[in-house]
């Protein structure tokens, strides 16, 4: 059994961004298996779960935390690096939900037989999926370097997930981009958009040049306001509930 006392992930205690409409706590599990290279949270993405990380606590405090606060947060989301990877995540969702909670996982599509699995056991289906488009679907390997050995393409596991994820109402479900040039482009939208429904939240958000594991992605310059409209436009023209958040 998984020992609940050693630190796992990052908690963000209180947050209004991290749950659409709701008043939640995120904990963000350690483990992915993409090398984004504009990733700044280098400990999440590799996996080690370590007690001397000072971000770091463990799912008993997560609990305490959640049992602490009933009375204040409606929902719990799960996130990482990439939490269907994690052994605690059907834990975490049976033990939030006991505890009067609505649950969001976030993914990066990367996993659908796992998202499928949580999806159709009524007590690991969550409440609301939030799932990343990191860039064409066809340029995954190159650039995001998945981990792991698989036969089948990242662009044919990234339409199964899309798949579940447009399976639910519009209102519980979103997918989520970050403008990191290089990743996405005039040419990357339409690719992108390929995978969503008609009627998807599409959200956007601004490239954080901050602490990148590959370091010349820190070195990379956002783009400008300017660019992010004509971007989000074009996004629109092909998923009408696109957005910058």
């Amino acid at each position: 059994m998984t020992d609940l006392s050693i630190p796992a992930g990052v908690l963000i205690k209180t947050t209004l961004v991290d749950f659409p409409g709701r008043v939640a706590a995120a904990y963000f599990l350690s483990g992915c298996n993409l090398r984004c290279p504009y990733c700044y949270n280098k400990e999440l993405v590799t996996g080690t779960d370590n007690p001397q990380h000072s971000d770091f606590v463990s799912p008993e405090k997560v609990l305490a935390h959640l049992q602490k606060r009933a009375n204040v947060l409606t929902g719990f989301a799960i996130s990482g690096g990439e939490p269907t990877l994690h052994p605690l995540t059907p834990l975490l969702i049976k033990k939030a939900r006991a505890l009067g909670y609505k649950i969001k996982l976030d993914t990066n599509g990367l996993r659908p037989d796992i998202l499928k699995s949580f999806i159709s056991d009524p007590e690991l289906r969550p409440d609301f999926i939030a799932m990343d488009i990191k860039t064409s679907p066809g340029r995954y390997e190159s650039v995001l370097h998945p981990q792991g050995n698989t036969s089948t393409s990242c662009a044919n596991l990234l339409q199964k997930s899309a798949a579940l994820v447009a399976s639910y109402p519009a209102g519980q479900r979103e997918f989520r981009t970050v403008l990191v040039p290089e990743l996405v482009t005039d040419r990357d939208i339409p690719a992108m958009a390929a995978l969503l429904p008609q009627d998807a939240s599409w959200q956007f958000a601004q490239f954080r040049n901050e602490n990148c594991i590959d370091k010349t992605y820190t070195a990379l310059t956002p783009y400008t306001d300017a660019q992010i409209q004509e971007l989000v436009t074009q996004a629109q023209s092909l998923i009408p509930h696109a957005a910058l958040r």
